[in-house]
Protein backbone atom coordinates (compact mmCIF):
# COMPACT_ATOMS: atom_id res chain seq x y z
CA UNK A 1 0.00 0.00 0.00
CA UNK A 2 1.21 3.11 -1.37
CA UNK A 3 2.18 5.44 1.60
CA UNK A 4 0.00 9.03 2.27
CA UNK A 5 1.86 12.30 1.56
CA UNK A 6 0.75 15.91 2.42
CA UNK A 7 2.21 18.77 0.96
CA UNK A 8 0.86 22.40 2.22
CA UNK A 9 0.72 25.37 -0.46
CA UNK A 10 1.01 21.75 -3.13
CA UNK A 11 -0.69 23.33 -6.19
CA UNK A 12 1.78 25.83 -7.48
CA UNK A 13 5.62 26.45 -7.50
CA UNK A 14 8.02 24.58 -5.25
CA UNK A 15 5.00 22.65 -3.92
CA UNK A 16 3.85 21.20 -7.40
CA UNK A 17 7.20 20.35 -7.84
CA UNK A 18 7.04 18.35 -4.57
CA UNK A 19 4.17 16.74 -5.38
CA UNK A 20 4.86 16.06 -8.75
CA UNK A 21 8.13 14.10 -7.77
CA UNK A 22 6.48 12.17 -4.62
CA UNK A 23 3.44 11.17 -6.81
CA UNK A 24 6.46 9.93 -9.29
CA UNK A 25 7.92 7.71 -6.41
CA UNK A 26 4.60 6.20 -5.90
CA UNK A 27 3.15 7.58 -3.18
CA UNK A 28 -0.22 8.85 -2.74
CA UNK A 29 -0.36 12.67 -2.37
CA UNK A 30 -2.49 15.61 -1.31
CA UNK A 31 -2.12 19.04 -2.26
CA UNK A 32 -2.84 21.70 0.22
CA UNK A 33 -4.16 25.09 -1.10
CA UNK A 34 -6.03 28.45 -0.03
CA UNK A 35 -7.15 30.08 -2.44
CA UNK A 36 -6.73 29.72 -6.01
CA UNK A 37 -9.12 27.06 -7.31
CA UNK A 38 -8.28 27.49 -10.59
CA UNK A 39 -4.50 25.85 -9.63
CA UNK A 40 -6.18 23.47 -7.58
CA UNK A 41 -8.17 22.12 -10.34
CA UNK A 42 -5.25 22.01 -12.65
CA UNK A 43 -2.86 20.28 -10.35
CA UNK A 44 -5.49 17.41 -9.83
CA UNK A 45 -5.66 16.99 -12.84
CA UNK A 46 -2.53 17.05 -14.20
CA UNK A 47 -0.91 15.05 -11.70
CA UNK A 48 -3.57 12.74 -10.87
CA UNK A 49 -3.62 13.73 -7.09
CA UNK A 50 -6.03 14.72 -4.60
CA UNK A 51 -6.52 18.66 -3.62
CA UNK A 52 -7.97 19.88 -0.32
CA UNK A 53 -8.20 23.37 0.43
CA UNK A 54 -7.41 25.12 4.04
CA UNK A 55 -5.86 27.83 5.66
CA UNK A 56 -2.99 26.65 7.22
CA UNK A 57 -3.05 29.97 9.76
CA UNK A 58 -6.10 28.28 11.57
CA UNK A 59 -5.17 25.25 13.53
CA UNK A 60 -9.36 24.04 13.17
CA UNK A 61 -8.94 24.39 9.14
CA UNK A 62 -5.26 22.28 9.63
CA UNK A 63 -7.31 19.50 11.45
CA UNK A 64 -10.73 19.53 8.99
CA UNK A 65 -8.24 19.31 5.82
CA UNK A 66 -6.12 16.53 7.87
CA UNK A 67 -9.09 14.58 8.23
CA UNK A 68 -10.49 14.94 4.60
CA UNK A 69 -7.08 13.64 3.19
CA UNK A 70 -6.74 10.72 5.96
CA UNK A 71 -10.44 9.38 5.21
CA UNK A 72 -9.84 9.66 1.24
CA UNK A 73 -6.14 8.17 1.25
CA UNK A 74 -5.23 6.44 4.73
CA UNK A 75 -3.08 8.28 7.36
CA UNK A 76 -0.64 10.82 6.80
CA UNK A 77 3.22 9.64 7.29
CA UNK A 78 4.97 12.19 5.21
CA UNK A 79 4.27 16.11 6.02
CA UNK A 80 5.49 18.50 3.78
CA UNK A 81 5.00 22.18 5.52
CA UNK A 82 5.47 24.23 2.19
CA UNK A 83 2.81 26.81 2.19
CA UNK A 84 4.08 30.32 2.42
CA UNK A 85 3.24 34.09 1.67
CA UNK A 86 5.52 37.48 1.85
CA UNK A 87 4.23 40.32 2.74
CA UNK A 88 7.27 42.82 2.26
CA UNK A 89 8.13 45.93 3.86
CA UNK A 90 11.15 48.18 5.15
CA UNK A 91 10.53 47.59 9.17
CA UNK A 92 9.88 51.02 9.83
CA UNK A 93 6.87 50.66 7.32
CA UNK A 94 5.68 47.70 8.31
CA UNK A 95 2.15 47.19 9.77
CA UNK A 96 0.84 45.10 12.25
CA UNK A 97 -1.15 42.92 9.49
CA UNK A 98 2.31 42.78 7.54
CA UNK A 99 3.94 41.12 10.41
CA UNK A 100 1.20 39.14 11.70
CA UNK A 101 0.11 37.54 8.27
CA UNK A 102 3.46 36.32 7.38
CA UNK A 103 4.55 34.69 10.79
CA UNK A 104 0.52 32.85 11.18
CA UNK A 105 1.22 31.51 7.57
CA UNK A 106 5.06 30.73 7.31
CA UNK A 107 5.67 29.75 10.81
CA UNK A 108 2.22 29.07 13.27
CA UNK A 109 1.24 26.72 10.25
CA UNK A 110 4.26 24.38 10.86
CA UNK A 111 2.57 23.69 14.53
CA UNK A 112 -0.88 23.63 13.06
CA UNK A 113 -0.12 21.38 10.72
CA UNK A 114 2.27 19.30 12.28
CA UNK A 115 0.22 18.96 15.18
CA UNK A 116 -2.41 17.12 13.30
CA UNK A 117 -0.22 14.23 12.18
CA UNK A 118 2.56 13.92 14.85
CA UNK A 119 0.44 11.73 17.62
CA UNK A 120 -0.58 9.24 14.32
CA UNK A 121 3.09 8.91 13.52
CA UNK A 122 4.51 8.62 17.10
CA UNK A 123 1.91 5.47 17.20
CA UNK A 124 2.98 3.97 14.33
CA UNK A 125 6.62 4.32 14.82
CA UNK A 126 6.98 6.15 11.47
CA UNK A 127 6.85 9.38 9.96
CA UNK A 128 8.77 11.93 7.71
CA UNK A 129 8.27 15.46 8.17
CA UNK A 130 10.34 17.98 5.67
CA UNK A 131 9.93 22.10 6.51
CA UNK A 132 10.76 24.25 3.75
CA UNK A 133 12.67 27.64 5.43
CA UNK A 134 14.21 29.54 2.71
CA UNK A 135 18.30 30.88 3.21
CA UNK A 136 16.92 34.26 4.04
CA UNK A 137 15.85 32.43 7.73
CA UNK A 138 19.41 32.07 7.83
CA UNK A 139 21.15 34.77 6.20
CA UNK A 140 18.57 37.92 6.20
CA UNK A 141 17.19 39.60 3.73
CA UNK A 142 16.59 43.62 3.19
CA UNK A 143 12.73 44.40 3.40
CA UNK A 144 11.68 41.34 4.91
CA UNK A 145 12.11 40.77 8.50
CA UNK A 146 8.75 39.03 9.02
CA UNK A 147 9.65 36.23 6.66
CA UNK A 148 12.68 35.82 7.69
CA UNK A 149 11.92 35.63 11.54
CA UNK A 150 9.31 33.45 10.21
CA UNK A 151 11.89 31.17 8.25
CA UNK A 152 14.32 31.10 11.00
CA UNK A 153 11.74 29.43 13.44
CA UNK A 154 11.09 26.55 10.93
CA UNK A 155 14.60 25.91 11.65
CA UNK A 156 14.85 26.10 15.02
CA UNK A 157 11.28 23.83 14.78
CA UNK A 158 12.97 21.35 12.95
CA UNK A 159 16.12 20.66 14.99
CA UNK A 160 14.26 20.76 18.45
CA UNK A 161 11.58 18.41 16.99
CA UNK A 162 13.62 16.65 15.56
CA UNK A 163 15.71 15.53 18.53
CA UNK A 164 12.54 14.88 20.35
CA UNK A 165 10.77 12.50 18.15
CA UNK A 166 13.85 10.66 16.70
CA UNK A 167 13.49 7.88 18.98
CA UNK A 168 9.80 6.52 17.62
CA UNK A 169 11.58 7.02 13.97
CA UNK A 170 9.95 9.89 13.32
CA UNK A 171 12.48 12.41 11.08
CA UNK A 172 12.19 15.84 11.08
CA UNK A 173 14.19 17.81 8.89
CA UNK A 174 14.36 21.55 6.95
CA UNK A 175 15.49 22.30 3.55
CA UNK A 176 16.36 26.12 3.02
CA UNK A 177 16.08 26.50 -0.61
CA UNK A 178 17.66 29.97 -2.35
CA UNK A 179 16.43 32.24 -4.76
CA UNK A 180 13.68 30.09 -7.06
CA UNK A 181 11.73 31.22 -10.10
CA UNK A 182 7.98 30.67 -9.01
CA UNK A 183 5.42 32.72 -9.14
CA UNK A 184 6.38 34.62 -5.54
CA UNK A 185 9.80 35.36 -7.27
CA UNK A 186 8.16 36.42 -10.37
CA UNK A 187 6.11 39.31 -8.28
CA UNK A 188 9.80 41.13 -7.32
CA UNK A 189 10.36 44.10 -10.00
CA UNK A 190 13.74 44.21 -12.12
CA UNK A 191 15.44 46.21 -9.76
CA UNK A 192 15.20 43.79 -6.59
CA UNK A 193 15.89 40.77 -8.41
CA UNK A 194 18.73 42.03 -10.06
CA UNK A 195 19.69 42.60 -6.70
CA UNK A 196 19.22 39.68 -5.43
CA UNK A 197 21.16 37.89 -8.32
CA UNK A 198 24.20 39.91 -7.58
CA UNK A 199 24.48 38.43 -4.55
CA UNK A 200 24.20 34.56 -6.25
CA UNK A 201 27.97 33.29 -7.43
CA UNK A 202 26.33 31.76 -10.10
CA UNK A 203 25.07 34.74 -11.10
CA UNK A 204 21.16 33.44 -11.66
Amino acid sequence: MARVALVTGGTRGIGKAIVQRLKEDGMAVAAGYSGNAEAAEATAKELGVMVVKGNVGSFDDCARAVQEVEAELGPIEVLINNAGITRDGFFHKMTADQWSDVIRVNMDSVFNMTRQVITGMRDRGFGRIVNISSINGQKGQIGQTNYSAAKAGMIGFSKSLAQEIAPRNVTVNCVAPGFIRTAMTDALDDKQKAAIEARIPAGR
